[in-house]
């Protein structure tokens, strides 16, 4: 069951061993109580060769949601951080715009409904005004596609000072002006900006699609322990639930292959269970 008001609670997949099928990583979160979990698409080459799965591999991770009930709503698309929409390369960017062009398919195939677009005009080459605008071309592109295939774009709240707030995001969204563009905010990287998340989380209402939370330090942005950082999580779900926010929630971790994945991720759980029950209470 969804952990507080019908919420859908979710887990990062690596969170969970790699070593893992797919049958066995939503029973694990099944497991552990989340009702989904989120697909990673990264720079690496195993993640990336998801994009050409067959007919029989996609067929299978359905199965596998069936057998579990645990779904998979949400695709992490980061591999755009080594082929980046915003590259002064030809080449990189076409394989960029391909990249965006599998995961929509491949949303299509699984019933992924929401392709997290990492908010990069690029990762590894200097970033200036000619990156951003070559990324916002790919995005427009990219747009048209998700909308010819009914599936929605969101673009992350990032580490990376391009796209490190709700309000820098919004602009883009209303640039585009498509209903198939929204955002995807991360209130661990928004605190670690020092941003005001009441204020960023307001920017972006009726424009949210799904949630990251993870806990940070100021400049740290990964693997902090929840508890032992810095974001206001009761303050953020009170917010989120004077929204009438009803969107999933996604716990963003990486356990690294840790042989206790499946305890640290259930305890992540009843601590974030906890601080969302603080947030909507307030609201009561």
């Amino acid at each position: 069951m969804p952990a507080l008001n019908n919420i859908p609670l979710g887990i990062y997949e690596k969170a969970l061993p790699t070593s893992l099928n797919w049958l066995e990583r939503l029973g694990a979160a099944a497991e552990a109580g989340y009702d989904f979990v989120e697909m990673s698409v990264d720079e690496s080459d195993h993640r990336l060769n998801r994009l050409d799965w067959t007919k029989k591999e996609r067929a299978d991770l359905r199965q596998a949601i069936a057998a579990t009930g645990v779904t998979i709503p949400t695709m992490c698309l980061s591999g755009h951080r080594k082929y980046p929409l915003g590259s002064e390369s030809d080449q990189t960017r076409r394989r960029a715009l391909e990249i965006m062009e599998k995961a929509i398919g491949l949303a299509v195939d699984t019933g992924i409904r929401i392709v997290q677009v990492a908010g990069y005009d690029v990762y590894y080459e200097k970033s200036s005004e000619k990156t951003q605008n070559l990324f916002i071309e790919g995005l427009r592109r990219s747009v048209s596609w998700a909308e010819q295939a009914g599936v929605m774009l969101a673009l992350e709240t990032m580490d990376y000072e391009f796209m490190n707030s709700v309000t820098k995001a919004m602009a883009l969204v209303q640039l585009l002006q498509s209903p198939w563009l929204q955002i995807y905010p991360d209130i661990g990287n928004l605190s670690a900006w020092g941003q005001d998340i009441d204020q960023e989380l307001q920017i972006g209402r009726g424009h949210i699609v799904a949630v990251h939370v993870k806990d940070t330090v100021p400049g740290e942005f990964r693997r902090v322990p929840f508890g032992q950082g810095q974001v206001p999580f009761a303050a953020a779900f009170r917010k989120l639930a004077s929204m009438d926010y009803k969107g999933p929630v996604m716990v963003e971790m990486w356990n690294d292959d840790a042989a206790d994945s499946g305890t640290i991720i259930a305890e992540a759980r009843r601590w974030i269970g906890d601080r969302m029950a603080e947030g909507w209470s307030a609201q009561k």
